[in-house]
């Protein structure tokens, strides 16, 4: 007769697994959130938008805002402009810090500042910077580019989305490229093109297909990309944005697709890799700060990946 699971196993018996509670994590496979156990006054997230033009703050940027939100309650998020606007600006750099650090004890790290961007960008980090100093907020700046393997993926989906690769396996849906070489695009200048330049690699070798970054606004341009694809026989070529979408200016991006007669997929936007890596930015910033009490245990999100 089965014996009730309360009942003490005999001995000699062979043990009988049984069921465990599963914390079910929010966002997907793509994404592990910031810890909802954060410390008593944790630096706010700040969102900070590089952007062309004045509706930055909103589309990719108050959607990535929306889903962090979301999946981490107990994270003060918050979204500046780096560019645009005055001191008087309330949805400027220097406002959204010194309103963060209002809400916070004196002495603490206010803010963690994770720009929106996935390549480098001398310029708008030396401009994020002055802005931190001269508001005189305690503010740490997060990054979320050298993550090449993530960024790839994303780029993978946003081009079988626009029917210019094949989906990965994970999608389980098939389409007919239209498409034989890929080109990156990036703002920043050549560090930019740079470390695209990795993702570019990985990019190819999910694809199958020779992939080169080039810059909307310094060298290797779009024209000189693809002429290099051309030498290679490549015929069709494809534009994947490797921006998350205020940082470039579209009408670039336009003149680019149209210069090379080509066809190209969205930006980045709000792809459940760019907000893991948001996350897993504020996450790295968070565990260098050193706490003012006793060290508690506080799991930093990301897991295997920080």
């Amino acid at each position: 007769m089965p014996q009730p699971e309360s009942a003490p196993r005999p001995a000699g018996d062979f043990p009988v697994r049984q069921p465990h509670a599963r914390l079910v994590l929010p966002g997907g496979r793509h994404r592990r959130p910031v810890p909802a156990s954060l410390p008593e006054g944790a630096p706010a997230l700040i969102l900070a938008v590089p952007s062309v033009g004045d509706d930055g703050l909103t589309g990719p940027t108050a959607e990535i805002a929306t889903v962090l939100r979301v999946d981490n309650p107990a994270l003060d998020v918050r979204t500046a402009r780096i560019d645009h606007g005055g001191r008087g600006d309330p949805a400027g750099i220097r406002a959204v810090l010194a309103d963060a650090a209002a809400r916070r004890p004196a002495g603490v790290p206010s803010a963690v500042v994770v720009p929106q961007l996935v390549t480098p960008n001398p310029d708008t980090f030396r401009t994020l910077r002055e802005a931190i100093v001269a508001s005189g907020a305690n503010a740490k700046i997060g990054e979320v580019f050298n993550t090449n393997a993530l960024l790839a993926e994303a780029l993978h989906h946003r081009l079988a989305d626009a029917g210019l690769a094949r989906a990965d396996r994970v999608r389980m849906f098939s389409i007919t490229t239209s498409a034989d070489g890929i080109i990156l695009l990036t703002v920043g200048g050549e560090e930019a093109v740079s470390t695209a330049s990795v993702t570019a690699f990985l990019l190819a070798a999910r694809l199958a297909l020779p992939v080169l970054a080039a810059s909307l606004d310094s060298t290797p341009t779009v024209e000189q990309a693809a002429a290099q694809l051309e030498a290679m026989g490549v015929r069709r070529i494809a534009l994947g944005p490797c921006v998350i979408g205020p940082e470039a200016d579209p009408a670039a991006i336009e003149d680019a697709t149209a210069a090379v007669g080509a066809k190209c997929a969205a930006p980045l936007g709000a792809h459940d890799n760019v907000i893991k890596l948001i996350s897993l930015a504020y996450g790295q910033v968070l565990s260098q700060l050193k706490p003012s009490g006793p060290p508690e245990s506080v799991s930093l999100p990301g897991g295997r990946h920080q």
